[in-house]
Order: structure tokens, then C-alpha cells, then sequence
């Protein structure tokens, strides 16, 4: 006797699911005669008839694929509709909307709901489906509203000004120079010390750019043998921000992302640069000229300064107890432009976001309500122990006091030994930096109250001992 081969299972599409009900609806065909029209089963049919409301909410919505049999529902259904909205305020807007742009968009939003989420090619592929959002040749996409002729005065190539609603908060950011006396300690200033430093943030505090320091040193002894390209600064050997070079890479990153996106300058700065060729992907606001409002606001520079000087203090602190008999004034003179640097991306990575969202939303810079205040130490460095919180805050603003007269000595590095003839430090070995690991580790064994100091250790253990083996 041959068995019976198993039935093939029939699924309908969306277009054929609104067909069956339209059939019950307007005719008296029972669903067992409309199964075997369609040759499904029956239960099938019933299935169709409990979910009419949703079926007809779905055909209307216009972003359904009418050609789809199975509407898997995705298992972040969440990012799924906050990006389907960002998908359609784009359109409007005429972007040139990418697929590495809805990636980017999908990991912020996944990141401003608490989800942990790395969108993939294959994700984006089926959002596309589920959304029926169009596929093919990347093209400019045409606004739901054609923008209206220019007055007859205009020239017709005139462009309207933009301005901060043409861009979402997450796009839109600001900078400022910071003058900085890297190792300046309570007390006289000198102008050799000077650093100028370029902070760079979105609105909403959840993208800092790299760090970029301009110095007066044109090639720092501290730098030999050092790969640059790793550091977590970019130096500049001159206190002037090329504005050119700098604008220049913003674009280029940018447009890797495929973003579009608003960078906040004085209008002095804006106008300077506003004919710099090349800028696809950045566009300048300029402020009003009369604002007294930076583009980056003040709280937040502050706040760095103070991270940055709770640092730098915490470091002299430890060279003179690690060192017997060694000088306030010595262990500042150690103080090198590469360990600044580090100091630096330090301090601008202990900013947090919250404070930086209310700083732009406070300033007018961005849309929202002002959050509510956040706590004092959350604000601001906690006072370094010996210092009154009115002699730490003016130590915070060091750079508005006049430099002292003494002339500045080269600075001499945080060790005197294993010098060449040459007068540069002779570079460390893999086996070196296996042996200082060892020394790390058994001085936390030694003084460590927590186990906490050894999980970071760990982290970085890992690191060298990958960085030996290649």
C-alpha cells in the first residue's frame, strides 16, 4: 500500500488574505467553499477571519508588503517602529537616506532605549521586507511636499538658510577651544605650559569626537617611537586649530557613516569657513552674531577642566609618594605633552552625556525640557582632598591669570634613566612590558583593598599580552 504524501502547506499573501475577506463579506460563500477556492484549509480561512482588523490596518498602512506571505514579527519591535518614523521624517526632508545611515540610526535608538542591539546587513535586509521600504540603486528620495517657488526677487539657485529643525538633536553639534596649562599646579602659571584643546559633542550627549590638542612644541621628545595613530588625542604642533584640516576629517567621517549633520560655530568662525571646499557632509550653523551663547556650552567645558585638574593633581600626588624627596615643582616639571594627552582623553570621557544633553537644552541649543539638575558630583570632579571647594574652583580656571615671567625649561619626563646618546628614552620591549605587568600586578596584591583595581587589570593584561603576540 504506498502512503500518502504529506500536503503541502498553501500560505497566503497579504493581497490574497484581503481578497478572502472581502469574499465573506460580499457574497454568501461559506469558508469551507472560499478554503477550497483558495485550496487552504479551512481553520486557515477562520485564522484570517479573527485577525480582519489587524490584516485591514496593515493593508492600509501603506508601508505593509502586499506580497508577503509570513509577517515575522521582529524580536526588537521597538527600534523596528522608532526607525520605521525616522525612516519617514527623512523622506520628508528629501535625504538621501543609506543603508549604513539606517544602521547608525538603529544602534542609537537601540542605545537611548537600554537595548543591547548591533544591528546587521541582515536585520536591515528584513526590516526593509517587513516595512516594505523600496530596495534597488541608491537614489535621492522626493519630499512628500514639493517646497514652494522662490519669491520673484530670489535667485533661483538661492538656498534658504538652514537651521537646527532641519536636523534631529542627535546630528547636531557644537565645539569650542579650551585653552589649557597641562601641568600648571596651584600656584604660578607659566605660558610654556599652554595646550589648546578642541571639544566636540552632539546635543544629546551621546557622541564626543576625538580629542585635538594644539601645542607649542613642534616635535616633543615624549613622542619618539610613539604610533600617533593609536593615541587617544590627535596633537597638533601649534596652539592654532587648523580649522581646515580638522573640518576636513569630520566630513570624511561623516560620510563613511552616511550622516548629514550640523556643526554649531561662532558666526565669526562660520563665516571663515563657510567657503571651505569640499564640506558634503557637515554643514556650518553660525550663531547669532549678537549670542553671547557658546557652541558648546560652558557648563560642559567646565566640567572637563575640573575632571582634568582632579587628574592632573592625583598624578603629582603620586609621583611624590612614589618617589622620596621629590619636589611639588619636579614632579610638575615630569609632567610630559604625551602624558597630557592621555590625561585629556581621560578627563573628556568622565563628561557625562546627562550633562552634557541639559547643558545644550539649557543654552537653547537643542529641543526638550530642561532635565532636572543633576547631582553635584555627577556635575563636576569631587574636590581633591587639601583644597577648599573656592580654591579648587579657582584653581579650575587657572588660564585667565597672567603667566609668570620665568623661562620655560623642557620638560624632562616622567623617568631619568635608560637614556641612549642620542638624549631620547630607549624604547620598551615586549619583554619589558610583560615584566611590568608582573610588577602591576603583584603591587595590587600587596596594597589593593578590593578586587575591583584587578578586574580592570585584567582587561588590560589581555590587551598587551594580544599585542606581544603579533
Amino acid at each position: 500500500m504506498e502512503l500518502s504524501s504529506k500536503k503541502k502547506l498553501h500560505a497566503l499573501s497579504l493581497a490574497e488574505k484581503i481578497q478572502v475577506l472581502e469574499l465573506l463579506d460580499e457574497s454568501k460563500m461559506s469558508q469551507s467553499e472560499v478554503a477550497r477556492r483558495f485550496q487552504v484549509s479551512q481553520p486557515q480561512i477562520s485564522r484570517i477571519c479573527k485577525n480582519k482588523e489587524k490584516l485591514l490596518a496593515d493593508w492600509c498602512s501603506g508601508t505593509a508588503n502586499h506580497g508577503r506571505k509570513r509577517k515575522r514579527e521582529s524580536k526588537y519591535s521597538g527600534i523596528d517602529e522608532a526607525l520605521l518614523c525616522w525612516y519617514h521624517i527623512a523622506r520628508a526632508k528629501a535625504w538621501d537616506v543609506t543603508g549604513p545611515m539606517l544602521l547608525h540610526k538603529a544602534k542609537e535608538l537601540a542605545d537611548i532605549m537600554g537595548q543591547d542591539f548591533v544591528p546587521s546587513i541582515g536585520w536591515l535586509v528584513r526590516w526593509k521586507r517587513r516595512n516594505n521600504v523600496g530596495f534597488g540603486a541608491r537614489q535621492v528620495l522626493v519630499p512628500l511636499f514639493p517646497p514652494e517657488p522662490p519669491p520673484p526677487g530670489l535667485p533661483s539657485q538661492a538656498q534658504p538658510p538652514l537651521s537646527l529643525k532641519d536636523f534631529s538633536p542627535e546630528d547636531v553639534f557644537g565645539c569650542a577651544e579650551v585653552p589649557l596649562l597641562y601641568r600648571a599646579g596651584p600656584g604660578r602659571v607659566l605660558a610654556c605650559d599652554r595646550l589648546q584643546v578642541l571639544l566636540c559633542a552632539n546635543s544629546r550627549g551621546t557622541e564626543k569626537r576625538k580629542v585635538f590638542v594644539g601645542g607649542l612644541q613642534a616635535a616633543p621628545r615624549c613622542f619618539f617611537g610613539v604610533n600617533s595613530e593609536a593615541l587617544p588625542a590627535s596633537y597638533h604642533p601649534d596652539l592654532a586649530i587648523p580649522w581646515s584640516q580638522w573640518l576636513a576629517q569630520f566630513d570624511q567621517d561623516m560620510g563613511q557613516q552616511g550622516r548629514r549633520v550640523a556643526l554649531l560655530l561662532a558666526a565669526r568662525v562660520a563665516e571663515e569657513w563657510a567657503s571651505l571646499p569640499g564640506l558634503h557632509h557637515v554643514r556650518l550653523l553660525p550663531l547669532s552674531a549678537s549670542s553671547t551663547t557658546p557652541s558648546l556650552p560652558g557648563s560642559v567645558v567646565l566640567a572637563f577642566k575640573a575632571h582634568y585638574r582632579h587628574r592632573l593633581l592625583s598624578k603629582l600626588a603620586a609621583m611624590q609618594s612614589g618617589r622620596d624627596g621629590t619636589s611639588l615643582a619636579e614632579a610638575r616639571a615630569s609632567i610630559t605633552v604625551l602624558d597630557a594627552l592621555h590625561m585629556v582623553a581621560a578627563a573628556w570621557a568622565k563628561v557625562p552625556p546627562q550633562l552634557i544633553l541639559s547643558s545644550f537644552i539649557h543654552e537653547g541649543l537643542a529641543p526638550g525640557k530642561t532635565p532636572l539638575s543633576l547631582d553635584k558630583d555627577t556635575e563636576m570632579s569631587p574636590v581633591p582632598s587639601g583644597l577648599s571647594q573656592e580654591e579648587f574652583s579657582h584653581f579650575v580656571d587657572l588660564e585667565d591669570e597672567a603667566p609668570g615671567p620665568r623661562v620655560c625649561k623642557e620638560e624632562t619626563g616622567t623617568e631619568d634613566t635608560g637614556r641612549e646618546e642620542d638624549g631620547f628614552e630607549s624604547l620598551p620591549t615586549k619583554a619589558d612590558a610583560l615584566r611590568a605587568l608582573c610588577t602591576l600586578r603583584r603591587w595590587l596584591e600587596c596594597n589593593s583593598t578590593s578586587p575591583e583595581p584587578f578586574e580592570k587589570f585584567y582587561d588590560c593584561e589581555v590587551e598587551v599580552e594580544q599585542l606581544c603576540c603579533l
